[in-house]
Parts: structure tokens; sequence; C-alpha cells
């Protein structure tokens, strides 16, 4: 399906706009959830599959363009509810069946084009001052000048009539001619007034302000489509940041859940210091990236809070906690869910890496930073430790942030990240998925310390994957998915950046596409290695994480999150 397939909750979005971008799939019912769109751009793509009559439930959209793609079915009735459309383009699909007569009802439409599908009569009269229904053969085979022609309601009514009488051909040619230029004339008007506005739209939802603002000042500011809070609102939401509403700790701050006026529960970090440099500068680079970083396996940003001493965060409340917590809660995850976070977390990670202008690296995957919904949907969170990067291949950091057992040896040695620390991470976190265990727990059988990753791929060449998989699954799992996810995991930490995967390839493996060859790839390359030059991947990394100095200097970087 097309993104939006797994839309479950409200997002203030006013506007979709992907047109041209070869996106596949079907347009899934969840975009109904979308309520307050108010333009959705889809044109020229391949989407397949009905319309759906979800789309009626969009009371406040104006303009809808699906033209150019290859949805069947019939129009649904259902967009005749939509009272505030304006612009409507179904032309170029494979539509059929008759005209939904309910259309005619729509006395705000102002342009209508339904060419070049295979619609039948009977056609209602529309009150749009233009429509067309040429390359319609099932009608136009009843409207003499239908094929070529542009035809308001009126003359289409007058062509189907069987009391009408032909006008002379002058003058049928004189009325196409000025119909086609008027209509094409509006047409252009109403593309000029919808890119100003698209230009009006994005230079105001993409402006950026940080600065202090003082506590008894209301003037409404809005930092790209967040909302900003007072200070008092959130002190009654938190019941003055009662330690009762605590629900995380971090090293930049706090977390409170909160109950706003109108009911929402929201999650507000408080960040420490919030008057100093350090707490501005997170403050800033959080706001900054997750306004930038949009996507429904990211943790999207709610609203935020300045003044002179405060700075605070307002977020969507996950009512499911993390993949830490809930890996220790009760009941267990199931197997398919964990396939689902894993799935979820890697297209997360794949929009920050390949997406998302300028790219973002995470720098701190791990379980207790990948969140879960209502609907145990994997959502990235935590973008503190992550860096903006101008697209280059890496950015070399003057200090190490993460959580040991995390850190790829490349970041913790030197100090340069790149995605591929993300990848690192994320293959640790494929085996806590796994083991229902932190990275500091499992391989506890292991005598030697930092042998985890030898023994992950000793118990996996043994074939005694059954020791890595968390006991309360009770063998309830799919052991090949098991085999490959494992194999995705040991492909993601080589010690080598370069050996590991991107994490587009990462999802393709996860979603059953080319883990084959990149395991074999691997594989052949791991045997024509020279064992007499080179430490295993795990000693290497365990000579790292055996330096005392970098392992104080880590911790203290990053205190429970």
């Amino acid at each position: 399906m097309v993104w939006l397939s797994a839309c479950k909750k409200l997002y203030i979005y006013i506007c979709i706009g992907a047109p041209s971008q070869s996106l596949s799939g079907t347009l899934s019912p969840s975009i109904g959830n979308l309520t307050n769109l108010q333009l959705v751009l889809l044109q020229n793509n391949n989407i397949t599959g009905n319309l759906p009559s979800e789309l009626g439930r969009l009371s406040k959209l104006k303009t809808l363009d699906l033209s150019n793609n290859f949805f069947s079915g019939q129009i649904p009735r259902t967009l005749s509810n939509l009272k505030n459309l304006q612009y409507l383009r179904l032309n170029n699909n494979s539509l059929y069946g008759p005209i939904p007569s309910s259309l005619a009802n729509m006395t705000q439409l102002s342009f209508l084009d339904l060419s070049y599908n295979n619609l039948s009569a009977p056609v209602p009269s529309f009150h749009a001052k233009t429509s067309n229904i040429v390359g319609n053969p099932l009608i136009c085979g009843t409207a003499k000048d239908c094929p070529g022609s542009i035809l308001t309601p009126q003359s289409m009514f007058l062509n189907n009539s069987q009391n009408s009488q032909p006008s002379g051909s002058g003058s049928g040619k004189g009325h196409k001619v000025a119909l086609a230029f008027g209509s094409s004339l509006g047409c252009v008007c109403l593309l000029i007034l919808g890119f100003g506005f698209l230009l009006w739209w994005r230079r105001r939802h993409h402006q950026q302000i940080f600065f202090d603002v003082n506590e008894q000042r209301h003037e409404e500011l809005n930092l790209g489509n967040l909302k900003r809070f007072q200070f008092k609102e959130l002190q009654v939401a938190t019941n003055n940041f009662s330690r009762k509403n605590l629900i995380g700790e971090g090293g930049f701050g706090n977390v409170y859940k909160g109950y706003l006026q109108d009911g929402t529960v929201v999650a507000v970090k408080r960040l420490k210091d919030g008057n100093a440099i350090a707490g501005e500068i997170q403050f800033q680079r959080e706001v900054e990236m997750i306004s930038l970083a949009v996507h429904r396996n990211l943790l999207r940003l709610f609203g935020f809070c300045m003044t002179a001493t405060e700075r605070l965060l307002i977020y969507p409340y996950m009512s499911n906690g993390s993949v830490a917590t809930r890996l220790k809660a009760k009941p267990t995850l199931d197997w398919g869910t964990r396939k689902r976070i894993a799935l979820g977390a890697a297209r997360g990670l794949l929009y920050l890496h390949e997406q998302c202008d300028p790219k973002i690296i995470h720098r701190d995957v791990k379980a207790a930073n990948i969140l879960l919904d209502d609907y145990c949907e994997a959502v990235v969170g935590d973008f503190g430790l992550a860096k903006l990067l101008d697209h280059r291949d890496s950015h070399v950091t003057t200090t190490v942030r993460g959580t040991m057992g995390h850190i790829a040896p490349e970041y913790l040695s030197t100090g340069q990240s790149s995605e591929k620390t993300d990848v690192f991470g994320f293959g640790i976190l494929l085996l806590e998925l796994i083991s229902g265990l932190r990275a500091g727990e499992f391989g506890k059988s292991a005598n030697r310390k930092g042998a985890i990753l030898d023994w992950v791929k000793k118990i996996h060449q043994e074939n005694k994957l059954e020791l890595l998989v968390d006991k309360d699954l009770k063998n309830n799992y799919d052991r090949i998915e098991l085999e490959e996810m494992i194999r995705v995991a040991l492909l993601c930490v080589q010690y080598l950046p370069s050996h590991r995967p991107k994490m587009s390839e990462v999802v393709r493996m996860l979603e059953g596409d080319g883990l084959a060859e990149k395991w074999e790839a691997s594989q052949r390359a791991e045997s024509t290695k020279s064992r007499a030059n080179e430490f295993s991947s795990s000693e290497r990394y365990s000579d790292l994480t055996d330096d005392s100095s970098l392992l104080v200097q880590a911790m203290e970087l990053s205190g429970p999150r």
C-alpha cells in the first residue's frame, strides 16, 4: 500500500502532495482519518485499486487530484459529502459504472474532469463551471459532440436529449472553440492559484523561530506546524510536574504524562537547565529535526513551550511505552508483533537516512528509544542525540554519545559516525527483539566479556537458534523467519562499516527481498578473509569496550531514557 495505508491516528496534516513520484500500491481507507486535509495531490503515479469511500469523510477537502493513475471500480457516492470540494480530477484512470447522481448536488464544485475512463451514462447535470468527460466510450456513444470536447453540464444535457436540434456547423465550431479556450484559461488560473496557495502554505509552515518567550506574552507563535503552549497550561496538565506523572527520565530531562484541557493525553518532556546554553541548543536541535522529519514511524512533535527559564517539548502519549519496557511486561509481545516492530523501526531509520533532507543520524538506536502506539506500531523517538548531515558520507564528532552495547566500534574508538552507526545499533535492536533481553544481558553464557557477537554467531552456526529466543515465546514463532532475522542482525553488526547494509537494504531484507544474496556474499567475504592478520569482529569490539576511559565517558553521556 501507499504510505498512507497505516495512518491510524488523527495527524494535523492539511496537504498531501506527492505528484509524479512513481508511488505504487493502493490508497488505503485510513486516509479518511486525516480529517484536516484540504489538498490531496497524488496525480501521475502508479496507484491501483478502488477509490476508498472514506474519502467522503474529508469534510475540509478543497482539491482532490488522483488523475493519471490506475484506479478502477466505481466513483464513490460519498464524494458528494465533500461540501468544500472545488477542484476534482479523476481523469486517465480505469473507473467504470455510472457517474453518481449525487455529484450534481456539489454546488461549490468549479472544476471536474472525469475524462478517459470507462464511465457510463446517465450523466448528471453538474454545477461545475468546467467539466470534462471525453474519452468515456459508453458516454460518448450517446453524446454527439463528445469526442475531443470539454462539455458543460448544460451542453451535455442538450446533447443527450432526443428533442435537441443540431446547431449549424459554424456556430457549433465556434461554440467549441470558445468553450475550449475558456476552459483552458480557467485551468491555468486554477493552477496558478493552487501553486500560489502551496507556496504560501509551505512558507508559512516551514519557518523556524528560535527565541525566548516571556511567560506573560500570549501572542500566537508557530514553529512550523507546531503549537506553542503556555507554561501554566503544562503545569496544570501534569499536576505541577508531579512525581506521580513521571513516566521517564533521560540525560536531558524528565518526561511527564499530561492531560490537556480538551482531554488529549500527551507526554511533556521538561528539559534540564532550560535557560542554559546546552538546554537551548538541545531544544532547538530537537525541534528543528522533528519538524523536518515527518513519517508514520517517527515520533512527531505536537508542540513546544519556551520561556526565559524553561524549554519543554510536547509529544503524543505512547500508551504502550517503549519496546524495552514491553519486552519485560505481560502479556509478552508475540512473534508477529516483534517482526512488525522491527520493520517499522527500520522504515523510520530509512526515512532519516535516505529520504529526509538534510539526512539525520540517530546515534542511539536501542529498544528504549523505539516507542509503541496504541496498535503496537513502532515509532522511533529521542532525536536528542541525532546529528544533521549535509549530504556527506560521514561526520566526525568530538564527543561520543550513545548507550554502551549499542555503540558501533568505529564510533566508540574514533568518534566518527555515519548512517552505518545506526545500522549497527539496529542490529543489536533486532537481537533484543529476538531474545527479550537488553544488550548487556544476552550472551551471559559466554565466559569472556565482549564476546556477545561471537556467541550469537556461534549458536547460528551450530543451528541452536532456540538458545537466543525469548523463553516467553514458548516456541510460538516461525523458525525460518527467526533465522532470517538473526542473519539480518549479523549483517548489521559487522565490524567494518562498509560491510554493513544500508537501511534501505535492511528494509528490503526484512520484507523478504535480497537476504539470501546478501548473506551469501557476506559468507564468501568471510571465508576469504585472512585469519592470521585479523582479530574476529567481536574480539576487536571487546578490546574497545574494555577501555575503561571510553566506558566511563560513554556512560556519563548517556543516562537512562
